[in-house]
């Protein structure tokens, strides 16, 4: 890896084209290095990991709403789009499908300087793959390029730049992974890429205030809109449209007005030229249907609620976590939703302590009951979940940011006092199915989250065909590429809610 420092430049100081870092990461993307073998084994992993909670979602409401817009416009060649049959027009089914894989919160994620999904990238990218696949001659492992690319720019982003302390949401750093992942998936040059990246980062900076207070389906909406954008960004691009630039470096552009100033100065992380690309392996999903840093908690939930006879007794929790756990979804937020019975799915989901609560009582998590309104209602819980509180504890802090992965943690320390004065206290630093966890996820935990979030909506047959399919993701011919979907039965998808008309 090389590492490129990243400064705002004056508009009268020589700053030539080859520095900035949209073209450094257009160079990245145009690379033809081949794909690292683990690399292109865990995109497929990261192809049915989305699968498995899009076809979970897909009779929810933001799905729905999502779906009804791209099915409005039919294209052939064109790309599926989750629950249906047909194809339609790649950039309003990369924004479909977004939505669906992002709905649930349950999908992999990448924590350093900022937060990511990078599995974010797949839904665009591999619209687009359909889309042009005849055109271009496409196969499974251009389509596997294009994704490992994608993460690769994404982790790097997120490796080198924070956006939340100035509250600027992640998908600021998606827009550009993804127009490198299309890059890279077309085979486009360095100068369209580099305008691509300009525009996507230009038309996808918003505030964080979608993951703040009460939070609202646009949650789900916001990547799969960053990828939508980023879609358009490469066709404007491809027809010879330029970006502002520099983009990042630029007198008024994104590092001296959103983030850190004129004066500030970052180090991003990129591939050298004829690297192999291996971002997505650092990268970790999840096995519960939560906020990435309630993964951990969970499973120290239920290590605990063994060793607590009553828990009507317990006189408080406190979680020891770090600045992020604890300002971003613990009570460090100030956010009174948090323990709200009647706040909305998107909202507990981004509270610890509901969570926790809910871990303890239950000793299972399951992504719908989970956060049923009767469950949230549940007096035993509310009970418990306002006795629970996180405090930020700079060790916990110091291994969230460690660039070690033997350090690196997520968890919390959990101090339990009961009643009586007993302490009970323990502590997990990874969740069980992160690489270095208890269980880590491999083919076969994958694959089996499919089936389970499968199971009843998708009859066996079309589980066993996008399973196959999956798997032999590198082996797709222009013509296959197209299997990379699942198809409801008519009568299951009757049973998404009624959506009302819009003006699309």
């Amino acid at each position: 890896m090389e590492n490129h420092i990243v400064r705002v430049h004056p508009s009268a100081e020589d700053f030539p084209r080859s520095e900035h870092l949209a073209w450094k990461i257009a160079q990245v993307a145009a690379d033809p290095v081949a794909v690292p073998a683990e690399s292109a084994d865990m995109a497929v992993n990261r192809i049915i990991d989305n699968a498995s909670v899009a076809v979970a979602s897909v009779l929810r409401r933001p799905p729905s709403t999502a779906r009804n817009q791209a099915m409005a416009r039919p294209m052939s060649p064109g790309s599926t789009v989750f629950g249906v049959p047909g194809t339609y027009a790649p950039e309003w089914a990369a924004m479909a499908n977004g939505v669906a894989v992002r709905e649930l919160d349950y999908h992999d994620t990448f924590l350093a300087a900022e937060y990511s999904h990078p599995g974010d990238n797949i839904p665009p990218v591999l619209a687009v793959a359909q889309r042009q696949a005849a055109a271009r001659g496409l196969t499974g492992e251009d389509l596997i390029r294009g994704i490992v690319t994608g993460y690769e720019i994404q982790v790097d982003l997120v490796k080198g730049i924070c956006l939340h302390a100035h509250k600027i949401d992640h998908v600021a750093h998606l827009g550009p992974s993804v127009a490198a992942g299309l890059g890279a998936l077309l085979r486009l040059d360095p100068e369209t890429i580099y305008q691509a990246v300009g525009q996507a980062l230009h038309t996808t900076t918003a505030t964080r205030q979608s993951r703040k207070g009460l939070i609202s389906s646009w949650k789900a909406f916001a990547p799969a809109f960053a990828g939508k954008m980023a879609v358009e960004a490469v066709d404007r691009a491809m027809r010879g449209e330029g970006a502002p630039a520099p983009i990042w470096e630029g007198e008024d552009g994104v590092i001296a007005w959103l983030l850190d100033g004129p004066d500030a100065e970052y180090t991003v992380p990129l591939p050298a030229p004829g690297e192999g690309k291996r971002a997505i392996l650092d990268t970790y999903t999840k096995e519960h249907s939560a906020e990435y840093q309630s993964q951990a908690p969970i499973d120290l939930a239920f290590l605990l609620r063994d060793r607590i006879d009553d828990l009507d007794k317990i006189r408080s929790v406190v979680l020891h976590t770090s600045h992020h756990t604890h300002h971003v979804i613990g009570t460090g937020a100030n956010d009174p939703q948090k323990f709200d019975p009647d706040a909305s799915r998107e909202t507990l989901d981004h509270s610890v302590m509901y969570i926790f609560a809910v871990a303890l009582e239950d000793g299972v998590w399951d992504y719908s009951t989970s956060y049923s309104p009767e469950r949230a209602h549940r007096p035993s819980t509310v009970r418990l979940w306002r006795k629970i509180s996180t405090v930020e504890d700079p060790e916990w802090t110091r291994r969230y940011h460690s660039s070690d992965p033997a350090v690196k943690a997520f968890g919390a320390r959990a101090v339990v006092t009961m009643e009586d004065g007993t302490v009970i206290e323990d502590e997990l630093a990874v969740a069980n199915a992160h690489p270095l966890g208890a269980h880590p996820f491999d083919r076969a935990q994958y694959e089996n989250k499919f089936r389970t979030l499968a199971e009843g909506l998708v009859p066996d047959k079309e589980q066993d065909r996008f399973l196959d399919a999956a798997r032999n993701t590198a082996s797709l011919g222009p013509d296959e590429l197209d299997q990379l979907t699942v198809t409801f039965d008519a009568d299951t998808l009757a049973k998404a809610p009624a959506i009302p008309d819009g003006i699309l």
